[in-house]
């Protein structure tokens, strides 16, 4: 790319080391003993320099670079499913309302086996191969090999490939009367005219008080979160700063008073998964004093990459800035250049340190001192602290809950269910509608005699410690099949959500009294 060249011409040091590596990959190629393929040493080599700067500068390879790309921008080709591996098996967790695996009659809980006559099961299949098989261009057809439980043989579609929206919105829905939860995943191409469409919608269902959920949402693009932070900040506010070397990614980014929910009361939920955009989005709202945080600390990632492109269609995302948040806090957590392995253990540490079960364990950094706008003390040295900790809760669990989850004997169970009652579950439209459904069943005692058939069997005491938290899961997972989008799952999964139910208290409580 040109502007490396233009990068260069004022360094006579660095001129002589550039010259220096192409001389040695000239070299090689001319007298080593035997022929080398210059290219592919070359694309090994490039990650190599990278590694030895931050852990977010990275290089896409061509080959790559649509895909990564492609979870950002709004669409892409594909037979629209959304899947897990479950056993080294993929299943299909929802099919996608109007989408070409609907049309031809894949529904959620098939198992896929193959694709083209290509095998997709078994250990060390990644999510980037599945998606690789499954996706493609336009119009192109491509052959799946089904496994559903109602059939003893294996089902054959020829599923034609079409345009498959990229939503970043899961849920939206009325948690309680006059609360409104949306849960965002990510920050694309579409989120803020999603999140928009959603906040208003919520607005004529009654909705006067938001939670706004980032819990697992790893970021994205920076000019939505701050979209999103404008709708809920009155003028004149901080929203984010940046700063790095050159006088283009130096800049400080205002609110400008035109948002519609200005005076809506708000509570951000966040978690150790939330990273970088959701950051943004939670650093602006707390340090503003405009809602309250409520979660766990954010992973920390506050280092701005810009993806430079290379002629051959591979890319660099190289870091060019740093994310403050309005206090003056950096959002990134210390790291050592090159040491990328240490960087990924942080959050593993974390989990060693108890710091997700008690917030005694947290080791705030009390030499990075900062203030919100109306004086309260924040700390900095990465990620956002919650202003109401809520530590993972593991008082439900017992062995049986344990080895049901662990089997998958619980989510077996939940698309059995669905396949026995596919005719009343294709009815329901709204979450009224799934309550009447799953209020119809003896949804316990039918899974006890499920588990017991799948060698699972249940003490008395292990039903009293967890039949709540097992019935609300049964209850999530038929809600996630039988609606179009996760807002069944949601809904149902809000009773044993302790953080979900600290922000419908907080709000319900009138008036967010920020300490």
């Amino acid at each position: 790319g040109l502007w490396i060249g233009s990068a260069l011409s004022s360094d006579k040091g660095t001129i002589r080391s550039v010259k220096k590596l192409g001389d040695i990959i000239g070299l090689i190629n001319e007298e080593y003993v035997e022929p080398v393929n210059v290219d592919s040493l070359v694309e090994a080599t490039i990650p190599q320099l990278l590694e030895k700067l931050d852990p977010h500068s990275t290089y896409i390879p061509a080959s790559d670079l649509k895909a990564v790309n492609d979870e950002l921008e709004g669409s892409f080709y594909g037979i629209g499913i959304t899947f897990m591996m479950m056993n080294d098996t993929i299943t299909i967790l929802e099919v996608i309302s109007g989408g070409p695996s609907e049309k031809v009659g894949i529904m959620a809980g098939d198992r896929i086996i193959s694709a083209n006559d290509s095998i997709l099961s078994g250990k060390g299949l990644s999510n980037e191969k599945v998606i690789s098989k499954l996706r493609g261009e336009k119009d192109t057809k491509v052959k799946i090999g089904i496994k559903r439980s109602s059939s003893k043989d294996l089902l054959y579609y020829d599923v034609i490939r079409g345009e498959i929206p990229i939503t970043s919105i899961d849920a939206s829905y009325i948690i309680e009367p006059g609360i409104g939860y949306i849960k965002v995943n990510k920050f694309g191409r579409t989120t803020y005219s999603e999140y928009l469409t959603n906040l208003a919608q919520l607005s004529s269902e009654g909705a006067e008080k938001f939670i706004i959920d980032l819990r697992g949402n790893g970021g994205g693009y920076l000019d939505m979160a701050i979209l999103m932070a404008n709708e809920l900040l009155p003028a004149g506010k901080l929203i984010v700063f940046t700063k790095g070397r050159s006088k283009h990614d130096t800049m400080a980014t205002h609110s400008d008073g035109v948002g519609s929910f200005q005076k809506n009361e708000v509570v951000v939920l966040i978690d150790e998964y939330s990273a970088s955009a959701s950051e943004i989005l939670a650093g602006a709202i707390q340090d503003n004093d405009r809602g309250l945080v409520i979660g766990r600390r954010t992973f920390g990632k506050g280092l701005v990459q810009a993806q430079l492109p290379f002629s051959d269609g591979s890319a660099m995302r190289l870091t060019v800035a740093r994310y403050y948040i309005p206090s003056g806090r950096s959002i990134q957590r210390p790291y050592t250049n090159g040491d990328e392995m240490a960087y990924r253990m942080d959050l593993v540490n974390r989990i060693d340190h108890h710091e997700l079960f008690s917030k005694d364990s947290i080791r705030l950094d009390k030499s990075k001192e900062y203030h919100t706008s109306g004086g309260r003390v924040v700390y900095g040295g990465g990620g956002v602290m919650p202003d109401i900790f809520i530590p993972v809760d593991t008082t439900k669990v017992s062995d049986f809950y344990s080895k049901v989850w662990d089997a998958n004997i619980l989510y077996r169970y939940t698309l059995d269910f669905t396949d026995r009652n596919r005719a009343k579950l294709d009815n329901v439209a709204t979450l009224e509608d799934l309550d009447a459904v799953l209020a119809s069943a003896d949804l316990i005692t039918e899974f006890l005699a499920y588990a017991e058939r799948h060698g699972v069997t249940a003490t008395p005491a292990d039903i009293d410690a967890s039949r709540e938290v097992l019935l609300t899961q049964i209850r999530a997972y038929i809600g996630r099949n039988a609606l179009g989008d996760e807002s069944g799952y949601y809904y149902n999964i809000y009773p044993i959500d302790d953080v979900m139910l600290r922000a419908v208290k907080e709000l319900k409580a009138g008036g967010l009294k920020l300490k």
